[in-house]
């Protein structure tokens, strides 16, 4: 039973290996500074966004990360960490997650690891949106 134990370990940890997120560092240039917010009545992170990144916006990109399961219509949400360390429960920064605007809406468990492509949005001031969406997106590979 034991060694069954360790093999099914070992076997886990191998298939994670294999399951690095890409396409995050398009957003490591993103800086974040305080600004105020009339409608949330705090000061919240708002990105300022680099020239690279703004060449980018409209066009087609890839991002692979887990799934966060997270409530919003016609979207899911990915990250570049696993749920447990996520920019929602974890204090990871907003630059580790994005905003997949996907129809329909696939069914996915937490933390399952995705490939996904769809057009670049930047956004720095809409409150009910992330910092990074992909709009018509698709999933290319689980």
């Amino acid at each position: 039973m034991r060694v069954k134990l360790l093999v099914s370990t070992f076997i886990a940890l191998l298939l994670l290996q294999n399951k690095k997120p890409e396409g995050w560092d398009i957003f490591s240039g993103v800086t974040f500074y305080p600004k105020y917010f009339e409608e949330a009545g705090e000061e919240l992170a708002t990105p300022q966004f680099d020239d690279e990144l703004k060449a980018l916006e409209g066009k087609e990109i890839e991002l692979s990360g887990f799934y966060i399961p997270f409530d919003m219509d016609s979207s899911i949400m990915i990250s570049a960490l696993p749920y447990s360390s996520c920019f929602f429960c974890g204090g990871a920064g907003p630059e580790t997650v994005a905003q997949v605007k996907i129809y329909p809406v696939p069914k996915l468990s937490p933390d399952t690891f995705v490939k996904v492509k769809g057009k670049l949005r930047l956004n720095d001031s809409d409150l009910t949106h992330m910092n990074f969406i992909l709009n018509d997106a698709s999933i290319i590979k689980k």
